[in-house]
């Protein structure tokens, strides 16, 4: 059981990953941009964030940058469908050079979630 942070623009997402992670018994806290998951961040000190790329005020990418500089160690894992910019590839690639521990390319499956948890966790 982890404190998992959600940051994603889409509520309806928000929800299916809350679902899904709370059935595995992980507390969640949900964030919907960039800022609001660095408040979120230093108020829960939450023990891993799932990020989506694409957001709006601040992306992913930079949340990511943002948040490892608060804390080296902080497990983090992006997605992004890839529905702008370049592709999910790309962007999924840009995340895991500025410190993503694990990525996931939307839609995934629960299966995939709780291995890419295990994985960013690990290492």
């Amino acid at each position: 059981m982890a404190h998992i942070l959600i940051v994603d623009d889409d509520p309806q997402l928000c929800n299916l990953l809350t679902i899904m992670l709370k059935s595995s018994k992980h507390i969640v806290t949900v964030a919907h941009d960039g800022l609001e998951a660095l408040q979120s961040y230093k108020l829960h000190h939450p023990d891993l964030v799932i990020t989506d790329i694409i957001m709006p005020n601040t992306d992913g990418i930079q949340t990511i940058i943002q948040l490892s500089e608060l804390n080296d160690k902080l497990p983090i894992i992006a997605m992004s469908g890839g529905r702008r910019m370049v592709s999910s590839e790309f962007n999924l690639e840009s995340a895991q050079l500025v410190g993503a521990k694990a990525i996931l390319t939307k839609p995934f499956t629960d299966v995939q979630l709780n291995e890419a948890i295990k994985q960013a966790m690990a290492g």
